[in-house]
């Protein structure tokens, strides 16, 4: 599993349902895409669930490299890099991944933490540690599905979970509404620990 991330921070005017009108017209055109495990079309409003920023922000899990790079170099990324720029695509490998009851639930928000890894702690330790915490997410807060992945660029974990409640019960990190998932091969995302 591989997670992958880029964010349009827009300006504190931007009429946001800019955005939300361009996934209802084109949000399908990934329904079915080789590859891909599940895309959340993701906003974040100014004022709204404590975010500074409006912002567009899908968020991926590729279940091959292949259908990540389909995506990016032939042709697809190309309009939303056409209308509001070229930004920085982060890539995460998956730790671990798990699903709750409510998976098949359309999402409404989701919530997305970032943190370094603990210096002092040995990587293995750090990485099983991580890797529980999507099960936590679903056993213990309720999210439909969850996902962890790390950047060894950065020592960097990503936490991903998606929440079926308009307000997720946790907002340790980044709230987003979610426009839209398309899940073509979520059945095939690999459950649990990724090694």
């Amino acid at each position: 599993m591989h997670a992958m991330q880029y964010e349009f921070t827009l300006p504190a005017d931007y009429p946001m349902d800019v955005v939300r009108d361009r996934v209802a017209r084109t949000g399908h055109l990934l329904d079915d895409w080789t590859g891909l495990g599940t895309k959340a079309y993701l906003i974040r409003e100014r004022g709204r669930d404590g975010s500074p920023v409006n912002q567009y922000a899908p968020f991926y899990l590729w279940n091959t490299l292949e259908g990540m790079n389909a995506f990016l170099f032939g042709g697809p990324f190309q309009r939303p890099a056409d209308d509001f720029g070229r930004p920085a695509v982060r890539q995460w490998t998956g730790l671990a991944y798990a699903e709750g009851d409510a998976a098949g639930v359309p999402a409404r928000t989701a919530l997305r933490r970032r943190q370094p890894a603990p210096e002092g702690v040995p990587i293995a330790e750090w990485a099983a540690r991580a890797a529980r915490t999507a099960e936590q997410f679903v056993e213990d807060r309720g999210a439909s599905s969850a996902a962890v992945a790390v950047d060894t660029s950065r020592w960097e974990l990503v936490h991903f979970a998606l929440f079926a409640e308009e307000a997720p019960p946790v907002t340790d990190g980044e709230v987003y509404q979610v426009l839209h998932v398309s899940a073509p091969e979520r059945d095939r995302l690999p459950r649990g620990r990724q090694w």
